[in-house]
């Protein structure tokens, strides 16, 4: 089974895009900047709780968002070759459209709690380090697993698997984490598949 990031792996980064619309730089903060998700989490909740923005506003940037260019065409490939599952930081009310677009792929992530005016008050994990040990859970039903991403928080989740590899990852987790390797385009991340899983068989 191949094990994806969502965010910076096959679509953009949701809160960048939001950062954007919005013209609150703060909000360009991603796993890929704070390792403590927690924190970055809480962070958020506060930006966007003094800037009065809801989980609407968030939602209409995200209806206007594509998948990355060959992201779509990547994830048919990878699953005509195994099983893939995307397992993501993100949460099931941003998720769903950026799924349609890609044909659907199997996502486990988290959920916002939200007030009755929509306002975005907290969020859930389904679990504590929830990539990393959803590898252990599918390593225990004796699954072979790879596994790419492209921030600190995939790290665990790359070392738990068997095989995998950073992508697209920023120059200081690249640096910081030198031992893992890194690719850059869909057909070099493609290409490691396809021999985990030839290597597999």
């Amino acid at each position: 089974m191949v094990c994806l990031d969502l965010e910076g792996v096959l679509v953009p980064e949701i809160w960048i895009a939001f950062s954007e619309a919005t013209g609150i730089p703060e909000l360009r903060r991603t796993t890929r900047d704070e390792p403590d998700y927690d924190k970055l989490m809480r962070f958020r909740l506060d930006l966007l709780g003094k800037n009065k923005l809801k989980l609407a506003d968030i939602q209409r940037v995200i209806s206007g968002m594509e998948p990355l260019p060959g992201a779509l065409e990547f994830t048919r490939s990878v699953r005509e070759r195994t099983q893939l599952l995307i397992l993501s930081d993100t949460f099931e009310q941003f998720a769903k459209p950026l799924m349609a677009k890609l044909s659907y792929p199997t996502l486990l992530c988290n959920t916002l709690v939200t007030g009755p005016d929509g306002a975005v008050t907290g969020y859930r994990l389904r679990q504590q380090n929830g990539k990393r040990e959803a590898v252990r859970a599918l390593k225990s039903l004796n699954m072979e697993i790879f596994a790419a991403g492209d921030s600190f928080n995939d790290l665990a989740m790359i070392r738990a698997a068997d095989d995998g590899c950073l992508f697209r990852a920023p120059p200081a987790i690249r640096t910081d984490y030198a031992d893992i390797p890194c690719v850059d385009t869909f057909d070099e991340l493609l290409a490691k598949i396809d021999r985990f899983v030839t290597k597999e068989q």
